[in-house]
């Protein structure tokens, strides 16, 4: 038996109201809330959301020893998709969603890639798929890198590390040889940003 919630709100910001929600799935990681919905000119229609908790992006600055600017980036197997991918050290700590961004973001800096950063810049927030889901990013630059042991969780062992210069990450971008949105979009803001 389906469990659909009434709800009797009034219109949000944008002018939809909720007829009824429920639960579609869920696990540790994800939630799929399911609602039927009013739309602004008055025509009813069904919302799929999906329900994930914050994570955290980190690109990693160091420098040569000639002073030319490097980032750290993670190679790592995605099984939705079949493929390797380049991207920023990023995640999120589903076992403590009271934990702050800052904390999340050194604690996943140094879990894939082992540096430490002395400097955590939070250069703004992201959100990934906003059409269809609630997640939320914060994108961080991690400076006065000091290097260290890894500590991957299970699904992260086949993860690779790899420091390149700056000039290097944004021929890889060019040529679209990174493709992660979330990497892009941090990168984009913090080089918008004049931070590297």
């Amino acid at each position: 038996m389906e469990l659909r919630v009434m709800t009797t709100s009034f219109p949000d910001a944008g002018g939809y109201l909720v007829l009824s929600s429920r639960i579609a799935y869920e696990n540790p990681w994800t939630r799929v809330r399911e609602d039927i919905i009013r739309r602004p000119n008055g025509k009813d229609g069904l919302y799929g959301v999906v329900e994930r908790g914050q994570f955290v992006v980190i690109l990693p600055l160091g420098r040569t020893d000639d002073g030319k600017p490097t980032v750290t980036l993670v190679n790592q197997y995605r099984y939705p998709i079949g493929k390797r991918l380049w991207e920023l050290p990023m995640g999120m700590w589903e076992s403590r969603p009271d934990a702050s961004p800052a904390d999340v973001a050194a604690g996943e800096l140094r879990e894939e890639t082992g540096l430490i950063a002395r400097t955590m810049h939070h250069a703004g927030e992201v959100y990934q798929g906003a059409g269809y889901s609630t997640q939320k990013g914060h994108v961080y630059l991690a400076t006065d890198l000091t290097p260290g042991p890894t500590n991957r969780e299970d699904t992260e062992q086949d993860m690779t590390c790899h420091t390149l210069l700056l000039e290097d990450v944004e021929e890889m971008i060019r040529k679209n040889e990174i493709t992660c949105m979330v990497s892009l979009a941090a990168f984009g803001m913090l080089r918008a940003q004049n931070l590297i």
